[in-house]
């Protein structure tokens, strides 16, 4: 049984709760949601502001990198006075600060097939924030096997994707992106794609927490910031994938 919104949630989420089609049962939804960020850095920065904005109730932070000064140009989570620190110290100070309700559980460390598992119990979405495709493809396939839905976010320069994977439903990431040697050297990336992709990473989100509205499920929307134009291509499952096996 769902705990009732304070008169205080009814003031600050109001500019939510009068949307029809979310009300008072979608933010208390959001409340009793526990969302994985994977990667606290260009995408999982603006993902985690607005998710505590929103009123997630509880949000675990993963990422194992310290604040860089070439990070600042987009990773609006840390600041000057932060570079040195861990990515997960200096976002939990922030969000515990921008929603004082909110319940930050952070990690430091990198996302591997041994800690994987222990990290996603109890998790109710996880949001895919990440900048390479080794753990990506871990965490796909965990997802996969726990039935957790996933929110696929990426970018390069101006170039964005996002996509909503739910295991066994739709295709998986794998499907999407066949296993190959992954490039090390850094890309472009400008702050403002980012946040674009993490936006409607967080739009997803809500939608799929609240259940209400129509998610990015089997298709997979393309930013092309340069000419500034969408696309939504519809994706098939790979009847070969080692991970889904392209069946329900």
């Amino acid at each position: 049984m769902s705990t009732p919104l304070t008169d205080q949630d009814l003031v600050r989420y109001n500019r939510q709760i009068i949307l029809p089609d979310f009300g008072e049962e979608g933010q208390k939804k959001l409340r009793q949601a526990t969302v994985f960020i994977a990667g606290a850095g260009g995408l999982g920065s603006p993902v985690s502001i607005y998710l505590a904005c929103a009123g997630i109730g509880h949000l675990v932070l993963v990422d194992y990198e310290s604040v860089d000064i070439s990070n600042l140009n987009r990773q609006i989570l840390h600041w000057e006075e932060d570079v040195g620190e861990k990515k997960v110290v200096s976002g939990n100070w922030k969000l515990k600060r921008l929603n004082s309700t909110l319940d930050v559980t952070p990690h430091a460390t990198r996302v591997t097939a041994e800690n994987v598992g222990v990290l996603l119990d109890g998790v109710d979405l996880v949001m895919d924030c990440l900048d390479n495709m080794e753990s990506r493809f871990i965490l796909n396939e965990t997802c996969f096997r726990k039935g957790i839905p996933f929110i696929h976010g990426g970018l390069r320069g101006l170039m964005g994707e996002v996509t909503t994977i739910i295991p066994g439903d739709t295709p998986c990431l794998e499907c999407l992106f066949p296993r190959s040697p992954e490039r090390t050297e850094p890309f472009p990336v400008f702050g403002a794609t980012a946040a674009l992709v993490a936006s409607l990473q967080v739009l997803e989100a809500i939608k799929l927490l609240a259940e209400f509205g129509e998610l990015l499920t089997g298709r997979m929307l393309y930013i092309d910031g340069k000419q500034m134009q969408f696309r939504s291509i519809r994706m098939k499952k790979n009847p070969q994938c080692r991970i889904c096996g392209g069946g329900v």
